[in-house]
């Protein structure tokens, strides 16, 4: 069975829009750490979408500004280069790839779930300081963690959503319905996803160790518990939704490794909230 959902899953990431040319290279001039707003600004200037999102966060997120800011480069000293390259990721992946299938559970709020386990992801590291040079991958680690969810929901998609009621009325983990229900679970179908777009490391190993930290021996171990508190506060603090109102407490090693616990929850919440509203403000949503 398995093997006829791996055939219907790549068949699935093979129809899917590729990103955007002004993405990718966005994503190109930011992973260069001489990149200057300047550069970036002739990338995003060329795509009137983007640069029309970028001019409507930096108008929202200033409510003071006694004139709107209508210069590219300057909204990008403002913004920052990561908060940029970070919306426009957010918006390639989690909407533009995901709007279209919404039968197991709402994919608004499951961009907004993704979306605040990156914010969160991030917050805990910088908690724990970690460098700021390598928050990033904390993000986009907790912002794919379950992709897996959106090829499992569209090619089964009554069943999935069949999973979704179960796990809501036994009070269990997603993860463990979907195999109930489907035989497979979203971190099977995101290995697939890893696979066929090549992401192999720290986000490969995030998406497809989530649910079973314990059994991860690569060298990521860090960031993938971090991310597995970060979704779990997502969950808990009811951050969007993602078909997981129970998901399994921590284990007692993530939470003594992390020396980060639950009780700081709190701390994070009114942030990550600000970060997603900015971020439907950048997309126009």
């Amino acid at each position: 069975m398995y093997e006829d959902v791996a055939k219907a899953v790549k068949k699935y990431i093979k129809d899917m829009p590729s990103f955007s040319t002004t993405v990718v290279k966005v994503l190109e001039v930011c992973n260069n750490s001489q990149t200057s707003p300047l550069d970036l600004n002739r990338v995003i200037s060329l795509d009137p979408v983007l640069a029309a999102r970028v001019l409507r966060l930096i108008n929202s997120a200033y409510d003071g500004l006694t004139r709107p800011v209508t210069n590219m480069a300057r909204a990008i000293i403002m913004l920052g280069i990561n908060t940029v390259k970070n919306m426009a990721l957010s918006a390639a992946i989690l909407v533009d790839l995901a709007a279209k299938d919404s039968t197991g559970f709402n994919m608004d709020k499951f961009w907004r779930h993704s979306l605040g386990t990156g914010f969160a992801a991030k917050l805990i590291a910088k908690k724990r300081n970690v460098a700021d040079t390598h928050l990033e991958e904390y993000f986009i680690a907790g912002l794919l963690h379950d992709i897996g969810k959106i090829p499992a929901n569209a090619i089964k998609a009554d069943k999935y959503a069949e999973a979704v009621e179960l796990a809501d009325r036994e009070r269990i983990d997603l993860y463990q319905a979907e195999k109930r229900v489907l035989g497979f679970n979203h971190c099977d179908t995101g290995k697939i996803i890893v696979e066929a777009w090549h992401l192999e490391g720290v986000v490969g190993d995030v998406i497809d160790f989530h649910h079973s930290c314990l059994e991860y021996e690569g060298p990521y171990r860090d960031i993938l518990y971090t991310v597995a508190m970060a979704n779990r506060f997502s969950s808990v603090m009811e951050i969007g939704f993602s078909g997981d109102r129970y998901p399994e407490p921590l284990a007692p090693e993530i939470l003594k490794y992390l020396a980060v616990g639950e009780d700081t929850f709190g701390e994070f919440e009114s942030t990550v909230k600000k970060k997603i509203e900015d971020a439907l403000v950048f997309l126009g949503t």
